[in-house]
């Protein structure tokens, strides 16, 4: 992997009427990366996206798609997966690949032969004549996937691909952005799923138009200033006997597990089992824990700056 960058935000922000959806992002994504968007649900992803690809500019700052301002040109050498399947599902697989091999400007030779290795890739060649809306959710995000490709892209974008796609196709369709990656494609993907963005090279958090962090995963963990305890148990309400006592900076439940963010080990124990003994329950075993990137999830999405 290369220092080259080939996406870059210098200090862009961008308004809606009276909200601002980006505010201030510096970010370089350097060619062969895999780059994960991470944030809750209008933190700001999909403006990044957008912005990238020039359909939208920014309203102070500037964005650079592979060197170049005018990034509508610079497309031509990117591609993109929608967050919403947006292909023709009365046509059938090849005739959406015609379709948009034609806005392309591709000929019909050319993206006959493109179709066949696209499609080979992705497992679709033998569904090519078999309509769009009758492909499976993961059937029909390889096509997204194919569509994304037909241009040969130097650099991939996705947004939030794998929404609502089983946990199987997730896994496939993941095999095959590594493919294209390992055969020197960059991809940007923005994913609301934590497995995901761990096999990402690298990742940003994002809360309300603002990066909060930029790393790896060992990175971004290294930086997390809390400590965590892990308390498994079946009484009902420990989140509510817990909040607000001291050293007790946050609770969250993932399973059926209580993950306890607290800013001194011993203190929150001491906390935990004062409550517990309040409410005349057990006092369950509780377990010093590493944080992963679900905790910080939780951590940053939770900020109000």
């Amino acid at each position: 992997m290369t220092t080259e960058s080939v996406l870059s935000y210098k200090n862009a922000s961008k308004s809606y009427g009276a909200a601002q959806a980006l505010r201030n992002v510096d970010l370089d994504i350097r060619r062969g990366e895999i780059f994960g968007f991470i944030g809750p649900d209008g933190a700001g992803k999909t403006t990044m996206m957008r912005m990238a690809l020039g359909i939208i500019n920014p309203d102070g700052g500037e964005c650079r798609l592979l060197g170049q301002l005018n990034r509508r040109r610079a497309r031509a050498r990117a591609g993109y997966v929608p967050q919403l399947f947006s292909l023709y599902q009365n046509m059938s697989v090849m005739e959406n690949i015609n379709l948009f091999g034609s806005l392309y400007g591709k000929a019909a030779a050319e993206v006959t032969e493109r179709a066949e290795f696209i499609l080979s890739r992705v497992g679709l060649w033998g569904f090519r004549d078999r309509f769009a809306g009758r492909l499976s959710g993961g059937m029909k995000q390889k096509l997204a996937l194919a569509i994304g490709l037909l241009n040969t892209p130097e650099i991939l974008l996705l947004d939030e691909p794998t929404t609502g796609v089983d946990p199987v196709a997730r896994r496939e369709f993941w095999a095959l952005l590594y493919q294209f990656n390992h055969e020197g494609l960059t991809i940007v993907v923005s994913t609301p799923y934590m497995d995901e963005a761990e096999l990402c090279t690298r990742k940003l958090f994002l809360n309300r138009g603002k990066i909060l962090d930029v790393g790896t995963t060992a990175e971004l963990i290294s930086r997390y200033e809390y400590r965590l305890l892990s308390l498994e148990t079946a009484a009902k309400g420990v989140g509510a006997w817990l909040r607000g006592r001291p050293h007790i900076v946050d609770e969250n439940m993932f399973g059926s597990k209580y993950h306890i963010v607290t800013d001194d080990l011993q203190g929150a124990r001491e906390s935990i089992a004062a409550a517990f003994a309040e409410h005349g329950a057990a006092l369950p075993p509780m377990r010093d824990i590493g944080a992963g990137l679900e905790d910080l999830f939780v951590s940053f999405a939770g900020r109000e700056d």
